[in-house]
């Protein structure tokens, strides 16, 4: 299969495109700085902002005809949502929600023709459960999970799958990036939640971007993929609690779980 992966210059995207050219597929490989892409063993090397049209039909003409999309690129920001500016925020929309939206828009004329095509989300647990001080980046996935949803059931009609894969809180580079401390009056939240990951983690340890890779794979090459999939000993833990509590039960018992006194 012909295969496009965004924000491929690293961690999941990276681990992404060393998985597929293994299994034999042809990998192209998309980053905002191309030259970030020298290490990889693809097919070919674009840049792509997913955030610009121009950028994204220069990249899909150079691609060619795609079998499927792997929206990976993400920005993230953490920060107390009282003050976690508004401009930084869009611009994690733009990336992480509209991004993949506008990747998909381009192909899907031609993919309801044909009658086939996947499309690949990947989203986060935090796409499903809100987090203290992550709900900048919550945001930006509970989104895209709401869209994918909305094109599952609208592209399905036309032999075109989309999975949403949602790996675990403890993902490799799922805590990067900006972060906005707020108020003072904050201090022991960040303290507490800073130190969560370690009561997360499941009996394998912390989910790596190979295992990522493998289920991103395994979504692509396997039509019975059910449309979200759960990556890692937590997202399966944290997700299966959620849909088996009510809000005030589900909050109660992650709060035991990682020490929350806030």
């Amino acid at each position: 299969m012909r295969i496009l992966i965004t924000g491929a210059a690293r961690a999941i995207g990276a681990a992404t495109a060393d998985e597929l050219t293994r299994a034999g597929h042809h990998v192209i490989a998309t980053a905002r700085d191309a030259s970030k892409l020298q290490g990889l063993d693809v097919a070919d090397r674009i840049s792509l902002d997913v955030t610009d049209q121009h950028s994204i039909r220069s990249a899909l003409e150079r691609a060619g005809e795609l079998d499927a999309i792997v929206n990976n690129a993400a920005v993230n920001g953490k920060g107390p949502l009282e003050s976690f500016p508004l401009d930084m925020m869009r611009s994690m929309y733009e990336t992480n929600t509209l991004g993949p939206l506008a990747m998909v828009q381009q192909v899907l004329p031609a993919w309801r023709i044909r009658g086939s095509g996947v499309v690949v989300n990947v989203s986060s647990v935090e796409g499903r459960v809100g987090a203290p001080l992550d709900g900048p980046y919550c945001h930006t996935k509970f989104a895209l999970e709401a869209l994918s949803e909305s094109l599952h059931l609208e592209l399905g009609h036309f032999g075109i799958r989309v999975v949403v894969i949602e790996p675990g809180y403890i993902a490799p580079g799922m805590k990067t990036g900006p972060c906005e401390a707020g108020d003072a009056a904050y201090a022991d939240l960040w303290d507490q939640w800073d130190r969560s990951d370690d009561h997360l983690a499941g009996p394998d340890g912390r989910p790596g971007s190979d295992v990522v890779a493998v289920a991103i794979r395994r979504a692509i090459e396997d039509p019975a993929t059910p449309l979200r999939v759960p990556v890692g000993d937590d997202a399966v833990l944290v997700l299966g609690a959620r849909a088996q509590m009510d809000d005030a039960s589900f909050e109660a018992a992650m709060r035991q779980t990682v020490g929350l006194t806030w």
